[in-house]
């Protein structure tokens, strides 16, 4: 169902009095998929942390659909891997908040979880032996034991080679087409970027959002990245490339020592 989900209208986000975010007009629906680009430090964590409900925003308002639930992927760079926990008590974790014992109930829907994203022979592994992949499908599969309408991702394939992150964007399309609403932020505009719905780029402010094809041109790619580049057509996707710099030749310094070498001499310099 493609209901309202989430309404930011002319939002601002700062941290410690420093403005991340500015004017923010963004709505997401039920039926969205929807990647969000920048550069490093453009707020995309921010505005997802926004939508989530989790930083207030300095001015503007944010609506929500009163019956919404979200669930929240975080960075995996964040994560304490060290922390004893197994796979399986990662997911209770989010289910029982505050309380000691997760119920039967929860513990079920636990399993299923993993058996649903590949990982149910792994339930008792230490959530550090996992590759990276499969870390990633653990922390999904968390952000959903609430059955959430909403899954939030912060740069899901950050730092996983080209297999894994194939095998992330496949886990998410089949979510979506499960019925989840998925919003990711990546940095990555060819591997996962290119292959979305739809794409917001965003850079302090929301410069463009629509389908990859009319949001990945050069004109908005510079402004959004501050640097030029091109986009390449490749069996129909979008194929964006950095322009190389135009390097000025240097020319050779010259030796004043010789400078005047081939200059004839004065009557003064005869001897």
């Amino acid at each position: 169902m493609n209901h309202e989900l989430v309404r930011l209208s002319n939002v601002d986000a700062s941290y410690g009095g420093a403005l991340v975010l500015e004017g923010i007009d963004l709505t997401i629906n039920g039926s969205d998929f929807l990647g969000i680009v920048g550069p490093s430090g453009s707020g995309k964590s921010t505005l997802l942390r926004v939508i989530a409900g989790a930083h207030r925003p300095a001015r503007g308002a944010v609506d929500r659909d009163g019956a919404l639930t979200v669930g929240y992927v975080p960075q995996v760079e964040t994560v304490n891997w060290y922390f004893p926990v197994t796979v399986r008590e990662v997911l209770l974790m989010a289910a029982r908040g505050m309380r000691v014992r997760a119920s039967a109930a929860e513990r079920e829907r636990a399993d299923r979880l993993l058996d649903q994203l590949g990982l149910g022979g792994l339930a008792d592994r230490h959530i550090r032996a996992l590759s990276g992949g499969q870390q990633q499908r653990v922390f999904i599969a968390r952000a959903m034991m609430r059955a959430p309408q909403l899954l939030l991702l912060d740069e899901p394939t950050s730092g996983v080679d080209v297999a894994t992150r194939h095998d992330v964007l496949h886990l998410l399309h089949e979510l979506h087409h499960d019925g989840y609403a998925i919003v990711v932020t990546t940095h990555d505009l060819n591997g996962i970027a290119a292959h979305l719905p739809t794409i917001a780029c965003v850079n302090k402010r929301l410069i463009a959002s629509g389908d990859p094809a009319h949001v990945l041109t050069p004109r908005i790619l510079e402004e959004t990245y501050g640097a030029p580049m091109e986009v390449l057509l490749h069996g129909g996707m979008p194929v964006v490339v950095e322009k190389a710099p135009v390097l000025t030749p240097v020319e050779p310094e010259r030796d004043d020592h010789h400078e005047h070498d081939d200059e004839p001499a004065t009557s003064g310099e005869i001897a």
